[in-house]
Order: structure tokens, then sequence, then C-alpha cells
């Protein structure tokens, strides 16, 4: 008797916790969103409609300096004072890294005694020489004399010059590779000076594009940075052998303004427009769907989201050229794609 109340007992426990999982399950579902596909989802649309295309080519490109150069000095010595800094403006003939010339000077000052001595010594030979005191010879070597200490002079005055390194052309100082106390010997460089008031823009173009490029033509660039401010830049180069991409450079002139100071290594486009046009369909590029790389968009069709595959081939600006796949009427969602689905029922916003 007893075994049975405990078996009847157990089976009251195993029942009672069944119920109450049963019931907290419910409970638990009764709280989780269910979420009701056939509930209308709310998306933008645009009705496609047929639009002029403009052929037209960007070549992207780099802006370059007009002039650099890394500044050595032509004789060695030992750096007294660099007078600019890295960023400043120099002038053609400003002088930028000044030598020691101590030594030089020195043996300019016996040079010019020696002259001294050599000139004195022609004035009294020649006031003997015409009074048959003495051979002419000796004044001749004199004069000889006199000639040579004036070319030593001439070179130490050169050498001096050389002292003062002077800057070549207008432009900004861009690179500082020594300092006061350094040595300074040809070939060594120094400075680098950097001419932006005049830049170069380069493109590779290909061939079957090159006969649109033509020498000393003008064209609008537009640098990254100031997209909206077109640049005049004048053809100056055309490149006579193709690069490894079968492409090949085309060179324009550039004057950079004040206002822009376009620096060295911006980048830019050059864009060219076709006067032909011809009629497309153009699409928001952000109501592209890609699965597995093909390019896919949703198309309303009596009042459901139907997943359309489409054939694009070029973007301009933020839309997308579509050659296959949509015609002209056709209805697409531009907005509203969470939750979006193929066969999905929706309602257009108004």
């Amino acid at each position: 008797m007893k075994k049975i109340i405990w078996i009847i007992a157990g089976v009251a426990v195993v029942g009672l916790m069944m119920f109450k999982l049963l019931s907290n399950k419910k409970t638990t579902e009764n709280r989780v969103y269910q979420y009701d596909k056939e509930k209308p989802i709310t998306v933008s649309v645009d009705t496609i409609r047929l639009q002029n295309i403009v052929d037209a080519n960007n070549y992207t490109g780099t802006f370059e300096p007009n002039k650099e150069t890394k500044i050595s000095a032509d004789i060695q010595g030992k750096i007294n004072a660099v007078l600019v800094d890295v960023g400043s403006t120099v002038s053609k003939g400003q002088t930028l890294i000044q030598l020691d010339n101590s030594l030089l000077k020195l043996q300019l000052q016996t040079i010019e005694v020696q002259i001294e001595g050599l000139e004195d010594d022609v004035k009294r030979y020649t006031i003997l020489t015409e009074a048959d005191a003495i051979q002419g010879v000796q004044l001749e070597k004199a004069k000889l004399g006199l000639k040579s200490a004036k070319v030593q002079r001439a070179t130490l005055l050169e050498q001096i010059s050389k002292t003062s390194i002077k800057a070549p052309f207008n432009g900004v100082v861009t690179a500082k590779l020594n300092e006061e106390g350094g040595f300074a010997a040809p070939g060594i460089p120094l400075l680098q000076i950097t001419d932006i008031n005049s830049l170069r823009f380069t493109v590779n173009v290909p061939e079957k594009d090159l006969v649109q490029f033509q020498a000393n033509k003008i064209y609008n660039i537009n640098s990254d940075v100031y997209p909206e401010i077109p640049l005049p830049g004048k053809i100056i180069m055309t490149g006579s052998k193709a690069n490894m991409g079968n492409s090949f450079p085309v060179q324009f002139q550039v004057e950079n303004t004040k206002q822009l100071s376009i620096k060295s290594g911006m980048f830019g486009k050059v864009k060219l427009s076709s006067t032909s046009q011809e009629q497309g369909i153009f699409i928001p590029s952000s109501s592209i769907i890609e699965e597995n790389g093909i390019a896919k968009v949703y198309i309303v069709k009596n009042g459901k989201a139907i997943l359309q595959t489409i054939t694009t081939s070029k973007n301009t600006s933020n839309k997308t050229v579509v050659i296959n796949g949509l015609k002209e009427g056709d209805i697409i969602v531009t907005n509203g794609f969470i939750n979006l689905f193929d066969g999905a029922n929706v309602i257009i916003k108004n």
C-alpha cells in the first residue's frame, strides 16, 4: 500500500513539473515577437524612365611639382648656419646655407698683399726698363706674376661666393637634410626645394582615347580636395611609349593659385565628355542588391516585391546604368529593405 502511494506521488510531481514547463513555454512564446510574413512592408519606390546617357570619361592623376631639386654644396666645408627651415618660402638667389669661409678669406688677404707688391714691381721695372737700367725680361716676369696673382684672387673670390649656398628658383623648403655644425661636400644633399606655384598633372590614358588629348589644348581638371573648382590645364607632354598597363602618360601644366594651394602628391581628375548622347535606364546605385556577385533589384508588381536580376554597365555619380532586366515603367524599391524578401507584400510610401 505504501509503495502504491509513493508511485502516485511521483506521478503527480512529474505531471506538475510538465504542466509548469508547458506553462512557461507558452508565456515565453507570448513574449517573443513573431514576425508576420503576411504583414505589408512600407517601401519607397521610383518609376523607371528613359534618360539621356552622356558618354563621359574620367581620368585620375597626380599633381607633381613643376620643379624640385636637392641642393648640395659646390665645395666642401663646415656648415656655419642654416638660414631656413622646412616650410620656408624662398626666392631665387636667397642665401639658404652659409659655410665656413674664414680660411679662404685669409688666403685672399695674402693674395691681395702679393698683388699690391707685384703692381709696385711692375711700375718700378717699367721706369727702369725705359731708362735702359734693367733688361726688359724682368718687367715681363713681373707682369706675368701679377696676372697669375690676379687669377688666384679671382679663384678665391669664386670659392668664397660658393660658401653661400643660394636658392636656384622660387619655391618652398620641403626637406632639411643637414644642420649647423655639419659637413658639406659636393654631391651630399643639404636641402630640398620644391616649386609648387606651377604644377604638373599626369594621367595615364588608354591607346583608344589618346585622340581626345591634343597638344596645347586647355582642359578642366578638378582636384579631389577642391572638386567644385575647375583648374585649367594645358597639355605639355604626351608619352611616346606605353607603360606596363598599355596606356600612355599625358601631362598637363596647371597654375597653383594661392586660394587653392594644392600640394604635391594630391589626386585629381580630368573629365572628357563626348557630344553624342543615347537614352538608357538610370537607377540609384543604393537600390541594387548583390547576391553572389549578381546584381538584383526589387520591383513592385501587384502589391508584392519581386526580386529581379539585372545587368549593369557603368556608374555615373551615385547612379548606375542598367542595360538588361528593367524596362521603362517598372517600379523599383529604393528604400525600406529591412525585412524585405522576394514575394513580400508591400505598401508604397507616399
